[in-house]
């Protein structure tokens, strides 16, 4: 990977990389063409992190469709398709991680602690292997956009960061590898999910300038439906992820996270 990509740029071309647990999707489609626009050739990692997991999380059962990412790379015109094993990117011995201390602690950094430092340290690894100019995130990861926003800035990387918008399925529920656990009527209640993240934009829109009334009207939505529980909602600034004491309508974001039964969704929407 690291001779193909210097192979491009000693050419004059441009490389973005598309990092990805794999199970690729439309979400991942619309961020190929988003790095179609800005770079000449296009890397997509398809790589399970084993550091981003926490022990009783879903590691062994993350879905893995390699044959299916394989032929969904070669129709989107992907240019490489990355698909390390896990002891090339940390072999035995390994012991150095990537770790961000301020945007980091909320949210998920309370209830997923090791998830940002898994992610930044295999995506700094990943940095260093293909050398990208571009590298794009998609926005439904808001808090982590964030953090690597601000790893990258601190450590001085020289790359340009290009996100794309959140893509939902018709019945609003943001695309994610994970939705393939729902099952039929666990699907039915994520949706409420949603529900609540458009009421609290329409809330904005007519004036309503109190997170607290915003998230408590969130979590009404929520509570109403018997299998979700509430991890995390919040109104935070979307640079920062520091709680906002009034709404600013474009500069802060709702975030939420919610158990559906077992299965563990996030989802944030601008207001």
């Amino acid at each position: 990977m690291r001779e193909t990509a210097g192979r491009w740029r000693q050419a004059g071309k441009s490389v973005a990389l598309l990092p990805t647990l794999g199970a690729l999707h439309a979400g991942h489609a619309s961020l190929v063409a988003a790095a179609r626009q800005r770079a000449d050739r296009v890397v997509v990692s398809a790589f399970v992190n084993p550091l981003q997991f926490g022990p009783s999380e879903d590691f062994a059962r993350y879905p893995r469709t390699p044959e299916a990412d394989e032929a969904w790379a070669r129709a989107q015109g992907v240019d490489a398709l990355f698909v390390p094993e896990a002891a090339e990117l940390f072999p035995r011995g390994f012991s150095t991680h990537v770790v961000e201390e301020t945007l980091s602690k909320a949210l998920c950094g309370i209830s997923r602690p090791g998830l940002f430092r898994g992610v930044l340290t295999c995506w700094f690894k990943l940095l260093h292997v293909v050398q990208p100019g571009v590298l794009v995130m998609g926005e439904r990861d808001a808090q982590l956009l964030a953090v690597v926003r601000k790893a990258v800035a601190d450590q001085g990387f020289p790359v340009e960061i290009v996100t794309g918008p959140t893509v939902r399925d018709a019945d609003g529920l943001a695309v994610s590898a994970r939705n393939a656990y729902l099952s039929a009527s666990q699907r039915v209640e994520a949706t409420a999910v949603f529900a609540a993240l458009q009421k609290a934009r329409e809330m904005v829109a007519a004036g309503v300038r109190s997170p607290d009334r915003l998230v408590a009207e969130a979590t009404h939505i929520i509570g109403a439906r018997r299998r979700l529980r509430v991890i995390y909602i919040a109104l935070v600034d979307k640079a920062t992820m520091e709680p906002v004491r009034d709404v600013v309508p474009g500069q802060c974001l709702m975030a939420m996270a919610c158990w559906v039964d077992e299965i563990r969704l996030t989802d944030n929407m601008p207001l």
